[in-house]
């Protein structure tokens, strides 16, 4: 997908809403246990019922891999049903990547030739070629680690240089000499607040991830105010705070009204910045 075919859905949807799909056996409802597939089953109502107020679905890989081959294949079939169904959809693995040459050659084989996705998040820290790869793809997307939202990100991101350039902000202008805004996007953490300005000042046009709305106590209105850019510019996401909400036998209905709530606070947040 394109970054015109993204702005495109967003304007059409007055949406921005990411729907973090991390999906946890242990979690989900009782009912669904006695399905061959659980993760799919589950995973299956909630796109269904959201679907028409997002523009884009995360599935975090670590809830799947911890399920072994029948999490593995839960996701691949939930990719392919979002492929199907709801082809409009911005995919991203949410994978946290980054390793040598060769290495992130195969995971880039792996996310977009295999599973088929439109993104996968990538760590920087191992430098430019553990990055190329996976921007060999026309298409696809890098969301690169930037500016996270966790207590551990204060221990690295906020280093300063003898200029004063923070680490976060060096990874930000360094890997602008990798790839444009067509093809790069940053996570940036909803908590951090009005560091946002900071961060637009080095990547005014990049489409930014934004995780932290909701259960982690992110603001959508700070996000909005201090990182959207003139195009918006942002995919925020809610995980918990939408597939959770509910632990009956209507949960998926329940997360649809909680997708709604999120996309009409959006839309008044696009009406108000753009």
């Amino acid at each position: 997908m394109t970054k015109q075919e993204l702005l495109a859905q967003i304007k059409k949807k007055k949406s921005f809403l990411c729907v973090g799909l991390d999906t946890d056996i242990k979690k989900i409802p009782e009912h669904l246990l006695e399905k061959d597939d659980p993760i799919y089953a589950f995973n299956k109502e909630i796109v269904d019922k959201t679907a028409p107020y997002c523009v884009a679905y995360k599935p975090n890989l670590a809830f799947y891999e911890s399920q072994g081959l029948a999490g593995w294949l839960a996701f691949e079939k939930t990719v392919a049903y979002i492929r199907q169904r709801y082809p409009d959809q911005f995919v991203i693995a949410d994978a946290k990547r980054g390793d040598i040459g060769n290495t992130s050659e195969m995971y880039a084989r792996t996310f977009f030739e295999t599973a088929r996705v439109d993104a996968v998040t990538v760590a920087p820290y191992m430098g430019e070629d553990s990055v190329a790869p996976f921007l060999n793809y026309n298409g696809k997307w890098v969301i690169l680690l930037a500016l996270t939202s966790n207590r551990g990100s204060y221990d690295f991101q906020f280093i300063q240089d003898r200029d004063g350039e923070r680490l976060f902000e060096k990874v930000l202008r360094r890997s602008q000499t990798w790839a444009s805004a067509d093809q790069m996007m940053y996570v940036v953490g909803a908590t951090q607040g009005k560091l946002f300005e900071d961060v637009r000042k080095l990547a005014p046009d990049h489409f930014l991830l934004v995780p932290g709305i909701g259960a982690q106590g992110g603001s959508l209105e700070e996000v909005c105010r201090y990182g959207m850019n003139n195009e918006c510019g942002l995919l925020v996401n809610s995980s918990r705070g939408i597939i959770y909400a509910d632990s009956t036998e209507t949960f998926a209905e329940t997360a649809g009204e909680e997708a709604k709530k999120l996309q009409v606070e959006m839309a008044e947040m696009l009406g108000k910045y753009l």
